[in-house]
């Protein structure tokens, strides 16, 4: 039978062959099949072998644990592949639009010239078409969080950025609602001019929406 200290020794010793196994991966589908897996096997191994105390119980629960693993990962991994197909394709005939994936987080990032006029926080008439076909897509992936976020550049006060990038961020959050996406799932915030990415300011006048998948 093992011990408390054995088990938990046993438990990072896999943890970190199942992350390095993953390194070779191509797809974030396999990335997330051999994580899930190879720590479900080994959480499972470690629970058999620590149960029953025999090796039919620890192939028992390394069964057990990869099964389990491997499904969650999949299914993360596979439902946000196809999210970021369909985001892409929403978004494609725009040139202030871009997505990044981030593992499983997804980034959609907006010039706001693009969605606003300079020192508002109205929307243009032509980011609701693109807002709406963005919703589209979200509405069909509820198991997702969004975060919508408001972004200056350096002129003018701190204060008035922070002001201006939360109702810049609200603006977005409330078209998306509009569009039939659960406001439960969104929130809004402000960063005013405290995340700049370019020495460009028209650059670090962005709203980005962050997608982040709800696992069980």
């Amino acid at each position: 039978m093992l011990n408390k200290r054995s088990i938990r020794t046993l438990f990072f010793v896999m943890l970190a062959l199942g992350l390095c196994s993953c390194a070779s991966m191509h797809t974030n589908q396999e990335r997330g099949t051999a994580v899930g897996a190879g720590v479900g096997a080994g959480v499972g191994a470690i629970l058999g072998q620590a149960i029953g105390g025999d090796t039919e119980s620890t192939l028992i629960g390394a069964g057990i644990g990869a099964a389990i693993g491997g499904i969650a990962g999949n299914q993360v991994g596979r439902y946000m592949d196809l999210q970021e197909q369909e985001l892409r394709r929403a978004i494609a005939a725009s040139e202030a639009a871009s997505i990044r994936r981030e593992q499983d987080i997804l980034r959609a990032t907006f010039k706001g010239e693009a969605y606003f006029e300079y020192d508002s926080s109205q929307l243009k008439a032509g980011a609701y078409p693109e807002l709406r076909r963005i919703s589209d897509v979200l509405n069909r992936y509820p198991e997702t969080m969004i975060e919508v976020a408001g972004h200056t550049d350096i002129r003018g006060s701190q204060e008035y950025n922070q002001q201006l990038s939360e109702r810049r961020a609200d603006a977005v959050k409330n078209e998306l609602v509009y569009n039939g996406v659960d406001p439960r799932r969104i929130r809004a915030v402000g960063y005013g001019e405290t995340r700049p990415i370019s020495s460009d300011h028209a650059m670090n006048r962005r709203v980005e929406i962050i997608i982040v998948p709800v696992t069980r």
